[in-house]
């Protein structure tokens, strides 16, 4: 399992279209072969600072999803000037257990070191 954090802080007054593309963007992120689930957050401490947090099956979904023609596009205009900055992390997932599973253990998503 593939985990994207996406850190961004949009440019100031383009909070709205920032919201407006992401919400046009859902359906086709959710039609991504791969594509498990994602949440986005306000920063308590920077409350210009979002982050979205996706999952993923595997690399090639992400990448499927990086190269989406409506994503790419998003991207740009992002570069152009709706965000004031960004970060993007790409992680691997070693153990994803919840309340349950932790009393059993856990159980181990991948064994990359």
């Amino acid at each position: 399992m593939i985990v994207v954090i996406f850190e961004v802080m949009p440019a100031e007054g383009a909070l709205p279209g920032y919201m407006d593309h992401a919400a046009r963007l859902r359906p086709e992120l959710e039609a991504i072969d791969g594509f498990i689930s994602v949440e986005r957050f306000q920063s308590l401490t920077d409350p210009s600072k979002l982050l979205s947090l996706s999952f993923w099956r595997d690399e090639e979904a992400v990448k499927a999803w990086r190269n989406h023609a409506m994503h790419r596009a998003t991207q740009a205009a992002g570069r152009d000037g709706m965000f004031a900055g960004y970060r993007l992390r790409v992680a691997q997932v070693l153990r994803d257990y919840d309340m349950v599973e932790n009393r059993a253990g856990g159980r181990t998503v991948s064994s990359a070191a």
